[in-house]
Formats: C-alpha cells, sequence, structure tokens
C-alpha cells in the first residue's frame, strides 16, 4: 500500500492555488489535503487550467495546504496530458470556505466509475481522554454492516459515506458481514484512536478487481483549543475505543481484502458528468 506525504507536491499544489486565487476569494484560509484513491491510474492534477500536481500516485496525499477561501475549478487528467481540455475526472468546482478543513478524493463509486468527494473535515475539540475517529467508504464495494458483540451496530454502510465518532481512548474488537447477515466476512480486529486526535482512514479500490487498500490521514490539535490552524499528515491511528474499533477494524480488515465498513453520514460530494 503507497499512503505518503507528497511535500513537493503539496508544497507546488499550494503556490499554484495561491496563484490562481478566485477574485471572489476573502481574506480567510481554508486547509485542503488531496488523496488519490483511483487504482491503476497516475494522473495530474490541473487547478483553474493549470498543471499543480505532476504524476500523482495512487495512495499519494498532498496537503494540508493553506488558501484563500473561494472557488476553484480542478480537472484531473491522465499523466503528462498536454492539458485539462480531457480530463479523467471534472473538472469539478471545489468551494472552501474560511476557517474549513478539507479532503479532496479522487475515488471510484460503487459502481466503480472515477469520480470526487470533497469532505469537510470536524476539527471541533474533542473532550479530554477522547478522540475522533472518521471512516470515509470511497471504494468500489457494496455496502456492509459493522458487528460489534456479534450484532449489528451500523448497517448498510455505502460510498461515498462516512461514520464521525468521539470515543473515550481504548481498544475494541470489531467485524464486518454482508449487509443483513451476522456471519463475520471479516474480523475481529482490535483497533486504536488517540486522545486529541482526528484519525480518518479511507478505504479506497475496487473489491471486484481484488486492490481494496486503506489510506489514513490524522489531525491533531484538537483535545484544547488550537493555537493555529490542526495539520493533516498520514499515519496508522493508535489509542482506541469502542466504537472505533468497530468502524476502523472494518477499514483494516477491508485492506486485507473484504467487504467494506463505512458510514451513513453523507460528505458534501462534487461530481459532475
Amino acid at each position: 500500500m503507497r499512503t505518503r506525504l507528497i511535500a513537493g507536491s503539496a508544497a507546488g499544489l499550494a503556490l499554484a492555488l495561491t496563484g490562481a486565487m478566485p477574485a471572489s476569494a476573502d481574506n480567510h484560509e481554508a486547509m485542503l489535503s488531496v488523496l488519490h484513491g483511483v487504482p491503476d491510474l497516475t494522473v495530474d492534477v490541473y487547478v483553474n487550467g493549470e498543471r499543480t500536481l505532476d504524476d500523482f500516485a495512487p495512495g499519494d496525499l498532498a496537503g494540508p495546504l493553506e488558501l484563500p477561501a473561494g472557488t476553484y475549478s480542478v480537472a484531473i487528467t491522465a499523466a503528462d496530458a498536454a492539458d485539462a481540455s480531457a480530463p479523467a475526472i471534472g473538472p469539478i468546482d471545489l468551494t472552501l470556505a474560511g476557517g474549513s478543513n478539507y479532503t479532496a478524493v479522487a475515488h471510484l463509486d460503487a459502481a466503480g466509475a472515477p469520480t470526487a468527494t470533497l469532505f469537510t473535515n470536524d476539527t471541533s475539540n474533542t473532550a479530554a481522554g477522547q478522540g475522533r475517529l472518521t471512516v470515509r467508504h470511497t471504494a468500489a464495494a457494496p455496502a456492509v454492516d459493522v458487528l460489534a458483540g456479534g450484532s449489528p451496530v451500523v448497517t448498510n454502510l455505502s460510498n461515498p459515506n462516512e461514520e464521525v465518532l468521539d470515543l473515550p481512548a481504548g481498544t475494541v474488537s470489531a467485524a464486518v458481514a454482508a449487509t443483513g447477515t451476522t456471519d463475520p466476512v471479516i474480523g475481529p480486529a482490535d483497533v486504536p484512536v488517540r486522545e486529541g486526535v482526528s484519525t480518518i482512514v479511507y478505504a479506497w479500490g475496487s473489491l471486484e478487481a481484488g486492490n481494496l487498500q486503506l489510506a489514513t490521514q490524522t489531525i491533531e490539535g484538537l483535545h484544547s483549543a488550537p493555537a493555529g490552524v490542526p495539520s493533516g499528515e498520514l499515519g496508522l491511528a493508535s489509542d482506541s475505543s469502542p466504537a472505533a474499533g468497530w468502524m476502523i477494524g472494518s477499514a483494516l480488515l477491508l485492506a486485507a481484502g473484504g467487504a467494506l465498513a463505512l458510514s451513513r453520514r453523507s460528505p458534501v460530494r462534487v461530481t459532475r458528468d
């Protein structure tokens, strides 16, 4: 699995986006990360007609980038395309509000077609002793149920939804079953969540093609009033909690190859035919 932060590309994207700042942008800043979740497709990313990420590979995460609030037109093309006139995805308009934190994900929809989703990351403070777990279904795979103690605690989880949970630190066991059944197809497995940290887990790839993978992003500094904007980085979760295990456990198991468990809270979705 390739899940790495691309510092150079992120810097290039930040400069390009700043240079392409829309006229409507104000003085407030937004944070944006970009995840490539389309298997077997290395791409270039164009923003407002300018190439800003070159040879962006599946599993790569760029950012976080601090950008002026406003609307940006983003097109994703095959690697080394001459321009953005024949995008594989988009163009799509990403509207970023000042003071908000986002992750834009290029991924497959449930049927396996390339698409893109803009997720708003919850960076509100967590209570003492708690962390935040978000699980996002961005894979070409059917819906599943997440089981705890043999009973479903989340049902019919589908692409491109998410579940956001604030949980006390601890470790919990989780299992995944096909929707409507209780016989585990993955798990059980133990998973962690860290105090004051938002751990975001993405299941991406294709169940049919056998290339389901897992990417993780973390945002720190949520346990007290932050001195600045929380920053995102890639990494595995550590420390955990009950429901956290239900959700992240299913995602971790998914990476081993099976059905996916994700959420019912719908993100902001930006797609264009």
